[in-house]
Order: structure tokens, then C-alpha cells, then sequence
């Protein structure tokens, strides 16, 4: 009864995977949305790095700002950010971010959580903004 049951199965899945493989183009949107999530991770590990000259490369004068305004306020920090959506807008793209980040500061562990927006513009794409939540800033309590 169970080889049966593995031949049916077998048969079943062979039906399902013949026939016509149609190969879907990527969309451009889809390429500058996989470039804009890994432009956040990139900005991310180059914070946590404290890697400025990375972080200079990769946003504007006006990013680098809101990325770097509170740098020197921690022992160490880990934050990692999901992507949620995308928006393109002609030439600036918004992506909202869900964030959460851990900070030491003096021996003592700090949790935050927020949703962030990064402006990013230009080509190749760069952080131009982050609106909302920043996951850069320490708010020591």
C-alpha cells in the first residue's frame, strides 16, 4: 500500500513539473528594491562598524547627519532591520523599515524597536534621509 501511495506521489509531482517552463523577466522595480535593501544593510554594518567612511559613500551629506548624529553616545550596538515596502517616486525612493536594536552603554543594556523610513535617491542609490524612527539615534532612559 505504500508503494503505491510513493508511486501516485511521484507520478503526481512528475505531471506537475513537466511541461513549459516559462522564465519571468525581473521587473526594474524589483532590482532597485533589492538594491535598496541591501544599501540599508550596508549602512547597518558600516553603523555598527563604525565605519564612516562607508557610511560616507553610501548617503548624502544630509544622510550621513542622520546616520552619524549620535555616534559617540555607546559602548556598542546590534540592530537588525526588515524591509516591509517600497515606494518609487520618480527619482527617490522611500523604504519603511521595522528595526530593533540593543545598545550598551556603561554596563548597561538598552532594547528599542521602531519603523523607520529611508529616503534614498540617486544612482547608484544612496541614503538621503531617514525619516520617522531612526534606528541610529541611542535614547538613553
Amino acid at each position: 500500500m505504500k508503494k503505491i501511495a510513493l508511486i501516485l506521489l511521484v507520478c503526481c509531482v512528475a505531471v506537475a513539473c513537466g511541461g513549459k517552463k516559462e522564465v519571468k523577466q525581473v521587473s526594474q522595480e524589483s532590482k532597485t528594491a533589492t538594491e535598496a535593501f541591501g544599501l540599508a544593510e550596508t549602512i547597518k554594518t558600516a553603523f555598527m562598524k563604525n565605519d564612516s567612511a562607508t557610511l560616507q559613500m553610501n548617503s548624502t551629506e544630509t544622510g550621513f547627519r542622520d546616520i552619524t548624529v549620535n555616534r559617540k553616545a555607546f559602548d556598542s550596538v546590534d540592530i537588525s532591520l526588515t524591509p516591509r515596502w517600497v515606494e518609487i517616486e520618480s527619482s527617490q525612493l522611500m523604504v519603511n523599515i521595522a528595526w530593533k536594536s540593543s545598545w550598551m552603554l556603561s554596563g548597561r543594556r538598552t532594547d528599542e524597536r521602531g519603523m523607520a523610513i529611508f529616503v534614498m535617491e540617486g544612482t547608484p542609490l544612496r541614503v538621503s534621509k531617514i525619516l520617522r524612527a531612526n534606528p541610529f539615534i541611542f535614547h538613553e532612559k
